[in-house]
């Protein structure tokens, strides 16, 4: 007896990503996030004048904070919605950055564009892991940075991943997200590329008024979360939020002055031989 599996579809999953991350409002949780952009561009020690790659960009945390080190910006990401945010953003305080549409799985660049690429909690949902990680590789100068803010498989994001997919199940096929956040993989997706792989373990606390308005903004603004609320009944949406609840609450360190839940990723710093 033989048995055969079939590779992912990753263009009809990219597409149903596509829809998922432009339902909601992102922006809304995404410039809460902010500090991350900046702590990475400290990392990757961003100079002047240098050209900068920022993929899956959501509105733009990495892209302003590189902009504000007199960097050369490319902003880029597969939801035009999330880069017009991150256009207004970047126009309000005066930076120039260039927004181009694209998906992080075929960048539309000539190899060795870039001196740093770099991505914070974006390019970790691209469904084919090794081909994102490619063109990153691709695109950017040898000895140049690549620089990436991911979220850990026992961190609080990747637990709030694994209560989501207990109830409503992830594509077949597609490895998940946090794996990034995980050294090991990280080496396996860059380090034969790698002149040096730095990974700094970090935290960013979550902070919400209470457990229940957290679930309340990431329901209706954060697409993975508002996706799968909308694929569930009655029943299994209360399931869920209460699942959600409880891990919240397992976690909170705000003892009772507001939720305070600290989210581990990993800031990684690859210097591409």
């Amino acid at each position: 007896m033989t048995t055969t599996s079939t590779a992912p579809d990753f263009a009809a999953i990219k597409q149903r990503q596509q829809a998922t991350w432009a339902s909601g409002d992102y922006a809304i949780v995404g410039t809460t996030l902010q500090i991350v952009g900046e702590s990475l561009a400290e990392a990757a020690d961003i100079r002047a004048g240098e050209q900068v790659l920022d993929v899956a960009a959501g509105n733009g945390n990495a892209t302003l904070a590189a902009a504000r080190r007199y960097a050369r910006v490319t902003s880029t990401d597969y939801v035009a919605a999330l880069l017009e945010r991150g256009r207004r953003r970047a126009e309000a305080d005066g930076l120039e950055v260039r927004f181009l549409t694209a998906d992080a799985e075929a960048l539309p660049f000539e190899a060795a564009s870039f001196d740093v690429v770099m991505s914070t909690f974006g390019v970790m949902f691209a469904p084919d892991q090794a081909t994102a990680a490619r063109e990153m590789l691709r695109v950017v100068r040898p000895g140049g940075r690549i620089a990436l803010a991911n979220w850990t498989p026992p961190g609080f994001i990747g637990r709030l991943f694994k209560t989501i997919g207990a109830h409503v199940a992830p594509p077949a096929g597609v490895k998940s997200p946090a794996l990034w956040g995980s050294e090991e993989h990280l080496v396996s997706l860059f380090g034969p590329h790698a002149r040096d792989l730095r990974v700094q373990h970090r935290l960013f606390n979550f902070r919400y008024r209470s457990a229940e308005h957290f679930v309340q903004v990431f329901r209706d603004y954060y697409g993975p979360t508002h996706k799968a609320f909308a694929a569930l009944d009655a029943t299994g949406q209360a399931a869920l939020e209460r699942d959600i609840l409880s891990l919240l609450n397992e976690l909170d360190i705000g003892r009772g002055h507001g939720l305070v839940v600290p989210g581990e990723y990993a800031e990684v710093v690859i210097t591409v031989a």
